[in-house]
């Protein structure tokens, strides 16, 4: 499978290539060349499998062209050695637990994977090692730093908001040291997305730091993404092969929903996809009014969705062929406001007793209110729970004090030092660190 740049100025790419790379040279996002539907019988075969054996059967779809079959299969048993189970709630509603891994964050599955594949992606031409920029507002620096921290030939630089993640999920990357800097932004995740993007902008910057990307800017975050997606609806159809799942996604930069309507363009059957935000709403509103006009992020008790300016918008954009009509048609969406996000973490806990962090209370609270319409009637609502609540323990213990226990792998975090670097929100600054 080839890849194209979302903004058509560039030759095709491979997946080694595209990996390599990160971002475009022309700026642009990769994706695949051709999504054509796979056939019925694909989807069928995969009833009965586990995940690490979807997670094989869709790699080798996608891109076997370029790995040996015993490679990925291989790599799928390493980087997703830990379950992801679908929770009841009610009998429209189940929540998609992806923090079992070990930062306790969906972004686990796409930095495990990419930790892996990236030394088979990108070699160093001039010796020097292989430069991973990532920005973060919360979770992904975790599972990156984790996924790379001591592989060998690689050195992860974290950009993340100063006083815009919680305390735990910023000593989850900014304690580790080693290959592993964390830089500490006096701006937003926005403008730490922003200066990411400004230094690949430089070819000469991007050979000489033989740099990539681990964002969701990164078409290697999205396919391992894709997953957990395929093995829910293969997990929940097992019994009722016709049975319809929307799925509600949690979003910010809008690379986890992406993966899912990736999915679902690859023929994913009977699926449909809604984003939950909170105050930054901008695709939201856009899927609303049709107007798509980014803007600053604002700071929320759910910081993952801190994101003004989706960078994974453009691929959207790119699936429906730049059609907002088709594109609106397709997804919906809605926001919430910290003030509701409280009440229904309470209200989810002693109804059903059942403990959800932030961002997956958006979701409970979108499904609820649109699981009544007529297209979602005989929909199952899976939303995705992308964090475990304990990694928003100042939150939690405001609305159910004394019911988060905290995972021993966060607790020892809170003695240690944070090693990050204070710079300013310029790229020049994020250069002279490089």
């Amino acid at each position: 499978m080839k890849f194209i740049s979302t903004r058509g100025q560039v030759p095709l790419a491979s997946f080694k290539q595209a990996v390599s790379r990160g971002l475009a040279p022309d700026g642009g996002l990769y994706m695949p060349t051709r999504i054509a539907e796979l056939p019925g019988s694909f989807w069928t075969g995969l009833r009965g499998k586990s995940l690490p054996e979807i997670a094989a059967v869709l790699f080798n779809e996608l891109i076997g062209d370029e790995f040996e079959a015993g490679f990925l299969e291989q790599l799928a048993a390493e980087a997703f050695d830990f379950p992801a189970p679908v929770v009841p709630l009610d009998d429209r509603t189940g929540v998609l637990e992806l923090f079992h891994g070990p930062t306790l964050a969906f972004k686990d599955f796409g930095a495990r994977f990419m930790a892996r594949i990236m030394p088979e992606c990108k070699v160093s031409a001039n010796g020097r090692p292989l430069t991973v920029l990532t920005a973060t507002s919360g979770d992904t620096g975790a599972a990156v730093a984790k996924g790379f921290h001591g592989v060998e030939g690689v050195r992860a630089f974290i950009l993340y908001p100063k006083d815009k993640v919680s305390p735990l999920q910023e000593r989850q990357f900014a304690t580790l040291g080693d290959n592993i800097t964390a830089i500490q932004v006096d701006g937003t995740f926005d403008d730490c997305q922003r200066m990411v993007k400004e230094v690949f902008a430089s070819a000469e910057l991007s050979e000489s730091y033989n740099l990539t990307s681990a964002n969701s800017i990164n078409i290697a975050r999205l396919i391992p993404q894709m997953v957990y997606y395929v093995n829910t609806w293969a997990s929940l159809t097992r019994e009722q092969p016709h049975r319809k799942i929307t799925f509600v996604v949690p979003s910010g930069n809008f690379g986890n929903i992406t993966a899912g309507v990736l999915a679902a363009h690859l023929g994913m059957p009977n699926v449909q996809f809604i984003a939950a935000t909170n105050a930054n709403d901008v695709v939201p509103e856009f899927l609303e009014r049709g107007v798509y006009q980014p803007r600053p992020s604002v700071a929320t008790i759910s910081n993952a969705m801190d994101v003004g300016s989706p960078s994974n918008f453009e691929r959207l954009e790119h699936l429906y062929g730049g059609n907002h009509a088709a594109l609106r048609s397709f997804l919906k969406g809605d926001r919430v406001s910290d003030a509701r996000t409280r009440e229904v973490i309470a209200r989810v806990f002693h109804e059903q007793g059942y403990l959800s962090d932030p961002h997956t209370a958006t979701g409970i609270e979108v499904w609820n209110r649109m699981c009544g319409q007529s297209r979602y009637a005989n929909d199952y609502g899976v939303v995705l729970a992308t964090a475990h609540p304990a990694k928003f323990i100042e939150v939690m213990e405001q609305e159910l004090p004394g019911q988060t226990i905290m995972p021993d792998r966060l607790a020892e975090l809170r003695d240690r030092d944070v090693l990050s670097v204070p710079i300013a929100a310029v790229s020049k600054a994020l250069v002279d660190l490089l």
